[in-house]
This record gives structure tokens, C-alpha cells and sequence, in this order.
């Protein structure tokens, strides 16, 4: 077993010394010569492992040390550090023997300020903010059902084959189209922008997928880049953004039309789920025969009322028929009337001429007897026309009278009595009322004007009179 040189001067060990010695040696020279110290840096490429153990560095513009702080020790912050973040640290200096590796051991860490990095980003936030680049209005919506979807990443993103696994599940329904692009180093900014803009030239889908799994700052720093936020709002088509972990914020966050919080959730935003819509699509068709039933049960009650009507299709005839009758018999009631009056005013005065006749004297009457006699005769004659002529106008305002002449009346459906041939339509319903009985009639055709019938119109044919 090789000696332990920790706290022995190397220089003074005689023979070779091991590889493993030589690190102990140094570790233990670090360890004396630095027993705590703090230093200041830039947090940079931040693991978590699953022994709860942090790896990462601490840097500045020149230079970097590896550090370690151990499960015991960050449990003890009520903060987490991320990448870009400027801390001072409390750490012994030290050799991780096994690889030969300087590093510090982080007993503590404080913030120190936002970082380099997040300076930039918070500056370039301010800019595009105070132009409107981030406005609300200017967001566009996202489509109801989207048929094309494309996606902006790299193909060996795993965040590719996440987005296109839940769009298969969720949204069988709509295609992809994949726009392959670097999203992480050099000019990877330019070439996402570039990207966009050709995205939104070809107008092929109807909303856009810009994903990337998780990462560092550094890692994720493309899509902080003023040119990627600035195609995203000069875009046509909405611009969907899911960039790293729910704890990861990009400038592109904000230019996006919708931020999702990773590349699955950005997936899930985009496009409605098949069962969600074909649950809805069954609810509007149950309303909807719901509706039509109503309709066609109110249809239908109509129909039963039209068809009541039409199995009595002679009631508005006997309607009329009615009241016909009832004002022939309310004429013929005043003119008895008034004939019963003059028959009693004319029988009184007979007797008064009787009278006179007898008071007269014995011979033939006087002059006065026969200007009298004249005067009733005058009178009762007058009488006798008036009654003619009443008598007449009553026989004329009988219909049946004049039925019985060879005439007819001709009513339309509703029971009105026609006597214009404009009113009619080829198609119409009539009943054709004679002295005795009736008929139900069609109208073929048509002839309008005061020409009379030549005796040839056919049967159904309506014309008008004079």
C-alpha cells in the first residue's frame, strides 16, 4: 500500500511517487494553503443529480473553476440557482483525487447579482417591450381545429418526438409538417428566424409549433436573440412557443401568440383532443334533433288543423247560407210589417168614408164624398205599388231566387263569393254553389276582361263578368 504524503512536503520523499500519492499530496496542500474562501462568479452548466448533489461552474470572462455542492449543504438554501446566475460562494479549495480535477467544495451561496447573461436579457426584454412587440392586441388566435400543424426544432430534439406523440394521440385528425432548424450554438437565432419567415411565406399550416427540450441558459440562449421574438410577431400564422421546463422564460415566450409552459403542453394547446370534439359534435347533434323535433311537432299540429278544416269544407257555404237566410227573413219581416200597418191605416179609412157616406145624406154623395173617395183611392193605389215593388226588391235579394234562374255562385276556399277572375290562380280550389247542391272545381285557366261566354270554355275555366 502506497504511504500517505497528506501534509508531508513531496520534495522530501525519496523514490517515485504514485499518481494517486501525489493527488493526496495536493489535495492536502490546497487544503491548507486555502482553508475557506469566497469567490464570486457566474453560475454555469447547473446539474442536479438524483443523489441531490449540485455539479457546476463558477465563472468570469477569463476564467472557470469546477465546483460541488453536496445534498447536506443546498438543502440549507431557500433559493435554487440557475444558470446565469452571478453568486459569491464560501467554498474550500480542494483536488477531486480520483481524476486529478481542481474544484471547490461549496460550504455556502449567496445571489450576487443577475448575471451577465440575464442583464442582456432582461435589457433586450425592456426594448421589445417598449416597442409593443409583447402587446396582448397583437396576439393572434389560435384555430378551433387546426388541419395542418407545423413544427420548428431539431430533429434529434427529444422534444420532437414528445410533440408528435401527443399529436398523434390528442389529434389524429390534423397532419404535420416538420421545419427541421439548429435551436442550440452558433447563428442558431438567424437561422430559427429564417426559419419562421419561410414557415409563414408557405402559409402550408394553419398554426406553428416552436419546441426545445430543457436546458441551460447558455443552451436555451437562441431563443432569448432579438431576431427570433421579432419573426414571431412578423409572422402570419400563430406561433405556439414551448422552450425547456415550466421554469424556463424566453424572450420568445413573450413575442409568442401563446406560451406553453414545455413542448408536450405546447402540443396539448395547439390541438383540441379528438374524444373533447366528437363529445361536443354529439351534444350540437342531440340539440339539434331536439330542435327539429320541436319544429315538426309543431308542424305537424298544424297539419291536423288545416286537415280538421278542410273535412268540413262546406262550412263557410253554410255560414253564408245562414246569414242569407236570416237577412231574408228579417226583409221579409219588415215589409209584413209595414203591409200589415197600411192594411189597418187603409181599413180605418174605409170606415171613416163609410161614415161620411151614411151622414151624407140619401142620394148620390156630394161634392166633398167624391173628392174624398178620390183621395183614397189615390192612396190605396200608391200603396198597392209601394207593396209591388218591395215585394220585388225582396224576391230579387233572395239568392235562391236567382240561383233558381239557371245562375250560380262561385266561393273560394275561404268561403268568399268570387266576382273577379284577377283573383284566381290556375291550381285554385272552388265550390260552385247551385239552386240545389254544390260542386268542388279546379282552376285550368284563365281569360280576364268583359268578353261574354261563347259557350265553349271548358270545365274548371274562370273568367270575368260583367
Amino acid at each position: 500500500m502506497a504511504p500517505d504524503f497528506r501534509g508531508a512536503d513531496p520534495a522530501t520523499t525519496r523514490g517515485p511517487l504514485t499518481v494517486s500519492a501525489l493527488n493526496r499530496a495536493v489535495a492536502g496542500l490546497l487544503e491548507r494553503s486555502f482553508p475557506l474562501v469566497r469567490v464570486r462568479g457566474e453560475v454555469g452548466n447547473l446539474t442536479r443529480a438524483a443523489s441531490g448533489h449540485w455539479y457546476f461552474v463558477l465563472k468570469d470572462d477569463q476564467a472557470q473553476a469546477r465546483c460541488v455542492m453536496f445534498r447536506g449543504r443546498n438543502q440549507l438554501l431557500d433559493w435554487a440557482p440557475r444558470d446565469g446566475d452571478e453568486v459569491e460562494v464560501s467554498a474550500v479549495v480542494s483536488l477531486y483525487e480520483v481524476r486529478g480535477e481542481f474544484q471547490l467544495g461549496i460550504e455556502s451561496m449567496q445571489r450576487a447579482g443577475q448575471g451577465r447573461l440575464f442583464e442582456e436579457f432582461l435589457r433586450l426584454k425592456a426594448k421589445l417591450a417598449a416597442e409593443g412587440l409583447f402587446d396582448t392586441d397583437s396576439k393572434r388566435p389560435l384555430p378551433g381545429v387546426p388541419r395542418r400543424i407545423g413544427v420548428v426544432t431539431s430533429l434529434q430534439a427529444a422534444a420532437l418526438r414528445d410533440v408528435l406523440t401527443c399529436l398523434a394521440r390528442r389529434a389524429p385528425y390534423a397532419s404535420v409538417i416538420v421545419y427541421p432548424v439548429p435551436v442550440q450554438g452558433a447563428g442558431a437565432g438567424q437561422r430559427i428566424a429564417a426559419m419562421l419567415a419561410t414557415v409563414s411565406e408557405r402559409a402550408e399550416v394553419d398554426a406553428v409549433l416552436l419546441v426545445r427540450g430543457g436546458g441551460s441558459l447558455e443552451d436555451l440562449w437562441a431563443f432569448n436573440e432579438e431576431p427570433v421574438a421579432r419573426a414571431i410577431r412578423a409572422s402570419s400564422l400563430p406561433v405556439v412557443v414551448g422552450v425547456g421546463h415550466e421554469s424556463d422564460i424566453t424572450i420568445a415566450d413573450f413575442a409568442a401568440d401563446l406560451r406553453a409552459p414545455t413542448p408536450t403542453a405546447a402540443a396539448e394547446l395547439v390541438a383540441p383532443e379528438r374524444d373533447a370534439l366528437l363529445a361536443e359534435a354529439t351534444s350540437r347533434l342531440r340539440h339539434l334533433r331536439r330542435g327539429l323535433s320541436h319544429a315538426l311537432q309543431q308542424a305537424s299540429q298544424r297539419l291536423d288543423y288545416a286537415q280538421r278544416a278542410l273535412a268540413t269544407p262546406r262550412a263557410p257555404l253554410a255560414s253564408l247560407d245562414a246569414r242569407a237566410g236570416a237577412l231574408y227573413r228579417r226583409v221579409q219581416a219588415a215589409v209584413l210589417q209595414s203591409l200589415a200597418v197600411r192594411r189597418l191605416a187603409l181599413g180605418r179609412q174605409r170606415e171613416v168614408l163609410l161614415r161620411l157616406r151614411l151622414t151624407s145624406g140619401r142620394g148620390a154623395p156630394g161634392e166633398h164624398f167624391a173628392r174624398l173617395a178620390t183621395r183614397l183611392d189615390q192612396r190605396r193605389h200608391a200603396a198597392e205599388t209601394q207593396l209591388a215593388t218591395l215585394e220585388g226588391r225582396l224576391a230579387a235579394l233572395d239568392p235562391h231566387a236567382v240561383l233558381t234562374r239557371g245562375y250560380a255562385m262561385v266561393l273560394a276556399a275561404d268561403g268568399k263569393v268570387i266576382t273577379d277572375a284577377a283573383r284566381l290562380a290556375v291550381g285554385d280550389s272552388l265550390t260552385v254553389r247551385f239552386a240545389r247542391g254544390a260542386a268542388d272545381t279546379r282552376v285550368q285557366a284563365l281569360r280576364t276582361g268583359d268578353s261574354t261566354d261563347d259557350g265553349k270554355g271548358g270545365r274548371g275555366r274562370a273568367r270575368q263578368g260583367r
